[in-house]
């Protein structure tokens, strides 16, 4: 028997990829929606629709009591109101008949000099990505408020899982493994990670226990609080060579900045890197329960030995 039924905007992305397999594991009814089945799932309904329809989401999110808003614009593409005006459609399908909405939120809202971050840290966006995140927010708590909806955001660092694709794994910390190198900060500053398959359950957990959440929810997600050190000792753990640790080429990645639009976006967010903003959150914690996540070594090396697998392959 079903659980509920939940629909998954940006169900070609990792983490709505992430969220699905998550909900269809522990019994949901998952339905997908994006422009195409790029990624098709055991479990998991495809819907075909554009993101910008209010009745394109409308329909897909139709029966459903949950939707997890896994919809996200490419990294350079989020300025001019583009990602407030995606979400403002989002807002608009929901409708007010009392559904959950999930939505990943990260720590883009909060000071470079923020070190431990809790729910109750004031947000003091650093750049404006993150005044764009503070916005998007403001909108679903203006929309819970109202009663239309409920919200739940879980904030977490940076993203990271076994098929890894468009993220700081995949463009950049293995992108040159297959030589040997690992690209990490040449600096021993903790960094904040999230590994998918945790979170998606996090996810998982909150929409079970949504009728006992308020109208509006802001969670932090622990995850992985990790130096480059700890997180190379599990990349070279499964490696089947020997690699060397290489640092972050800010420099160079400057300069392709000014033809590649998306790395002048991503190096505008170094402060990330360079400073240990901490996420920590006792009421999320309660919530999961003891021993929740995965340890570092185990989903670092999970995320990592698919990389050299595939290039074994194609050696």
């Amino acid at each position: 028997m079903s659980k509920g039924k939940i629909t998954i905007l940006g169900i070609n992305g990792h983490v709505g990829r992430a969220a699905a397999a998550a909900f269809a594991e522990a019994g949901w009814s998952v339905s997908g929606f994006g422009r195409s089945n790029r990624h098709p799932q055991a479990g998991v309904k495809f819907i075909a629709g554009d993101a910008d329809s209010v009745e394109d989401l409308r329909a897909a999110i139709a029966g459903a009591g949950v939707v997890f808003n896994g919809l996200n614009l490419p990294y350079d593409k989020w300025f001019n109101g583009r990602a407030e005006a995606q979400l403002a459609s989002v807002i608009a399908a929901m409708g007010s008949d009392g559904k959950t909405m999930l939505f990943p939120g990260n720590v883009y809202n909060y000071a470079a000099s923020d070190r431990l971050i809790t729910p109750q840290t004031q947000q003091r966006p650093e750049r404006p990505r993150g005044e764009i995140r503070v916005r998007m927010e403001a909108m679903l708590k203006a929309a819970s408020a109202q009663g239309d909806f409920q919200t739940i955001v879980l904030r977490a660092g940076d993203f990271y899982g076994p098929g890894s694709q468009q993220d700081w794994f995949d463009q950049l910390i293995l992108r040159e493994a297959g030589k040997g190198k690992v690209t990490l900060s040449s600096h021993e500053v903790p960094h904040s990670w999230a590994y998918l398959p945790d979170l998606a359950r996090a996810f998982v957990v909150l929409a079970a226990q949504r009728q006992d959440l308020a109208s509006y929810e802001n969670l932090h997600f622990r995850g992985h609080f990790a130096a480059a050190g700890e997180v190379f000792a599990a990349i070279a753990a499964v490696s089947p060579m020997k690699l060397t640790r290489v640092a972050t080429p800010w420099t160079m990645l400057g300069a392709m900045g000014l033809f590649m639009p998306v790395i002048r976006e991503m190096v505008k967010m170094r402060y990330l890197w360079d400073n240990p903003m901490q996420l920590q959150d006792a009421r999320l914690d309660a919530l999961l329960g003891p021993d929740f996540g995965t340890p570092l070594a185990e989903a670092m090396g999970a995320t990592a030995a698919p990389f050299f697998q595939r290039q074994a392959l194609a050696a």
